[in-house]
């Protein structure tokens, strides 16, 4: 089944419908995809990673969760298929994709599916339109980065901290100071290293045109990015997909904060899901960067609008006692585009 989930597109499979060996899968993927080929013209892919992307799900053995999510991205003109990330845009059509194959049974209304992401070990629940026990793609939920409106799909992520590095901030810091930048490495189920724009030498109100032809800025930022892999706990990372580089700056248009993603290579058109997560928790972390350019609101529950290039990203941040963020939730929405054979 061909979806778009939130601000990303791939290909949606049963675990049991690819080979289980995976060098066997990845090289059967990329051949859907059509990779390497910077026009994947032989395939399904977009010519762009933002839709190049699979996810394969199963039903889980697992207590209280209803079905297993493993995320893999296929490169675009590069022959490799990485499962080193997640994605909180795919992720937003797991629900409707369990519900349709009879992974999940739908209830009259609302139906929750609790999901387990492989590729960190973490939860997220989605809630999704289930009138009359049938899923529906129709309504008034509207996301930037998507024409028209579609059915809300509400993300709630449990226990997302340190997924991939081991720790929120896997150095224990607020910030630390990398080739005379200061930045946060942070992971709230997307490693980031977040920094301000202008330390950078731009102003983090681009388009992601011109970052993209910003090649002083881009061989900068890669090579704070390689210099942090083994800080954050992800090893040599010049294959790696992740850290993402996130570059932020004051708001603009009354939210949070205004942000720049490299994922890592090339600017996001908007902002990934747990990038957008991520990059909250930084505003919130007293001494960061990120904290020094944000507009946070009052109150243990905080709805911060992350604005990216193309709009905003709401997240809604339920913090502890402490302080600490305890649950992270967003607005995404899905559809299903094709549901057929690919070859």
């Amino acid at each position: 089944m061909w979806m778009r989930g939130g601000t990303s597109k791939g290909g949606y499979f049963l675990k049991d419908d690819l080979p289980a060996d995976t060098a066997a899968r990845d090289a059967l993927l990329l051949r859907i995809m059509g990779s390497p080929d910077p026009r994947q013209i032989d395939g399904m892919g977009g010519a762009d990673p933002l839709t190049s992307k699979v996810a394969v799900v199963g039903k889980s053995a697992r207590e209280g969760v209803d079905v297993d999510y493993l995320f893999l991205q296929v490169f675009v003109d590069q022959a490799i298929v990485t499962d080193a990330q997640n994605c909180g845009n795919i992720l937003a059509g797991i629900g409707p994709f369990a519900i349709e194959r009879g992974l999940v049974a739908a209830q009259d209304g609302e139906t929750k599916v609790t999901i387990f992401m492989e590729n960190t070990g973490q939860i997220a629940v989605a809630t999704v339109c289930t009138p009359g026990g049938k899923v529906t793609y129709a309504g008034d939920a509207r996301i930037d980065g998507v024409p028209g409106s579609h059915a809300p799909v509400p993300l709630e992520f449990r226990d997302t901290a340190g997924s991939s590095c081991g720790a929120l901030l896997p150095t224990g810091n607020a910030f630390d100071e990398v080739n005379g930048v200061r930045v946060t490495l942070i992971d709230n189920g997307m490693p980031c290293v977040v920094m301000k724009a202008q330390d950078v030498g731009v102003t983090g109100y681009e388009s992601r045109e011109e970052l993209d032809n910003a090649a002083d800025l881009k061989a900068r930022i890669e090579a704070i990015r390689l210099a942090v892999g083994e800080r954050m706990n992800l090893g040599d990372v010049r294959e790696k997909s992740v850290p993402k580089m996130m570059l932020v700056a004051p708001p603009r248009e009354g939210g949070a904060v205004t942000v720049r993603s490299f994922i890592p290579h090339r600017a996001h058109a908007s902002v990934g899901v747990l990038g957008a997560v991520s990059v909250a928790t930084a505003c919130l972390i007293e001494g960061s960067p990120a904290a020094e350019v944000a507009s946070i609101p009052e109150g243990r529950r905080k709805t911060l609008s992350v604005e990216h290039p193309t709009g905003e990203m709401t997240c809604v941040m339920e913090l502890d006692e402490a302080g600490q963020v305890k649950t992270a939730a967003l607005l995404r929405t899905a559809r299903k585009l094709m549901d057929g054979e690919v070859f």
